[in-house]
């Protein structure tokens, strides 16, 4: 067994912590599984790698790559726009669909099955539009740099390793020391007693919308840059997401991310000693095991 594979898999493990943050998010303000979820990354990933491609074709300077990474300046502006374009697909959906369904007040499990449908569409759409031939952001070839200890990693898996952090502190922050994050703990811990106190329930639902699409966003773009974009690249996400939700306790954004990294460790190790057969069995090990241990996770609180 080779110390690499704890580089292998802090990064898978930052890509599942990202995601799995959107879906605690959502889970404890809309108190369902949302099973769409992991189509935003696709589309996040699908939606930068077209606007990337349309700015390459404005100004060809745009995709020349900036040392030492493998990308060019296109990616971080298409990552701007992929952002905004997704939390927009996600408040569409939720208008549309789901928005629809709290209004009539439909069970749970309704909106359980209601998430399966929206995957699979969301999913097929991909399909039709791109095609299922998998895509690249980059073709370009990196050095792996040696970083000790039997540790090697490109310039374009630290510097995703980065934005994870980054984008994890600002997520804390905005959640415990604004108002908008008051106001979302508020909404999570009673939605009806959280409108009498004067806070707009259906804005907080946006933003939790929106703020869980664009990580998910962030997370498949950073997946297809040091992978592959493919139609199914959130869809095979999706329980090693969810187990991290679950692990971390709901509602905890620095539990999810830890999750996340204990998931992607797990799986790292998996494919180390038993091969890479088993690494999907290892998501839904853990999702058993904290299911029967600690229900409400490792930052999560008891009902």
């Amino acid at each position: 067994m080779t110390p690499q594979f704890v580089m292998d898999g802090l990064i898978a493990g930052a890509m599942i912590g990202l995601g799995a943050i959107g879906v605690t998010l959502t889970y404890s303000i809309l108190r369902f599984a949302n099973f769409a979820h992991g189509e935003l990354l696709s589309w996040g990933a699908y939606l930068a790698m077209a606007i990337s491609g349309t700015i390459g074709m404005v100004s060809t300077t745009l995709l020349k790559p900036i040392a030492p990474f493998s990308f060019g300046w296109s990616l971080p502006i298409a990552t701007v726009l992929a952002i905004l374009l997704t939390g927009l697909l996600a408040l569409a959906v939720d208008a549309l669909l789901f928005g629809r369904l709290r209004r009539r007040g439909s069970a749970v499990i309704i909106l359980v099955m209601a998430s399966f449908g929206a995957s699979l569409a969301l999913r097929s759409l991909l399909e039709f539009i791109f095609t299922s031939k998998p895509a690249y952001f980059t073709k370009a070839l990196q050095i792996a740099i040696k970083l000790g200890g039997g540790l090697r990693a490109t310039p374009d898996q630290l510097l995703s390793l980065g934005m994870t952090l980054i984008a994890v502190i600002a997520v804390h922050l905005l959640m415990t020391r604004t108002s908008i994050g008051r106001s979302m703990r508020a909404v999570s811990e009673n939605p009806a007693l959280a409108g009498i106190a004067g806070v707009d329930v259906r804005k907080m639902i946006r933003v939790v919308w929106f703020l869980g699409a664009a990580l998910a966003c962030i997370a498949g773009i950073m997946t297809g840059l040091l992978v592959q974009i493919r139609p199914y690249l959130g869809h095979d996400l999706l329980l090693p997401l969810f187990a991290a939700a679950i692990l971390g306790g709901i509602g905890s954004v620095p539990g999810a991310m830890l999750a996340g990294l204990i998931v992607g460790l797990s799986e790292a190790l998996a494919v180390q000693l038993v091969g890479a057969e088993w690494r999907a069995a290892v998501s839904f090990v853990i999702l058993v095991i904290v299911l029967l241990v600690r229900p409400r996770g490792l930052f999560g609180r008891a009902a």
